[in-house]
């Protein structure tokens, strides 16, 4: 599979080349079973440096922008993030948006990891922003396990508007598993939905370090 060989072969070794890699709580990634892995974002790189350090395969709901574009550019990106295991997510509401959390609902299903960005998008100035509801739908309709996640430094790495990310120390820290078993059967509770995206959040919070912002992260940060 193109994705086993891009990890181990090219991506992996490039990064523990050009990046100091502090790595902390893989062991509380399940080694089997359906699993959420959910991380702040703070750079286009995240969907590349956390995927390649684990060792199950991971795939990750990426906006849908990255397989949309024009030109060779736009083919090349689209090539990249489909064959890096990324399913394009819509964010624009409505049916496109309830069918991007369904495919990520099946993969869940299939016992698979399946990584998301709960604000939605990058952090356009490194804080932490608020969670939106689609990683609690998920979490509540699936009842996967939500492991937290916090990627440190990647926006220093690679900087809004930087192609490629320049050598230099990145920190993953992996939080315990969370289980929102007492919310069980309340996925289309608005309540429910968003109590557990705050928790979500506020895991995410402790292990990052970051400061909170209570509200959605801008949806259109500038390349």
């Amino acid at each position: 599979m193109l994705y086993d060989f891009l990890k181990r072969f090219a991506v992996r070794p490039l990064i523990r080349v050009f990046f100091r890699v502090d790595l902390r709580g893989l062991e509380n990634v399940p080694d089997t079973g359906a699993v959420i892995l959910a991380s702040n974002h703070l750079s286009v790189s995240d969907s590349v440096f956390l995927p390649a350090m684990l060792e199950r395969p991971v795939i990750f709901l990426a906006k849908d922008e990255y397989f949309n574009g024009r030109g060779l550019k736009g083919r090349v990106t689209a090539w990249f993030f489909r064959n890096i295991n990324q399913l394009p997510m819509d964010r624009s509401g409505g049916r496109k948006s309830a069918a991007s959390l369904a495919s990520a609902n099946r993969a869940l299903g299939e016992g698979k990891v399946l990584g998301i960005y709960p604000e939605g998008t990058r952090s356009p100035d490194g804080r932490l922003y608020r969670a939106k509801l689609g990683v609690a739908k998920l979490a509540l309709e699936s009842g996967a396990p939500v492991v937290p996640v916090a990627m440190i430094g990647t926006d220093k790495a690679q900087p809004i508007g930087r192609t490629i990310p320049r050598p230099g120390k990145i920190g993953i820290k992996i939080g315990k598993p969370l289980n929102f078993d007492r919310l069980a059967g309340k996925h289309d509770d608005p309540q429910a939905l968003r109590q557990c995206a705050d928790e979500i959040r506020q895991a995410i919070n402790v292990l990052s370090g970051q400061s909170y912002v209570d509200v959605y992260a801008p949806s259109k940060a500038k390349k």
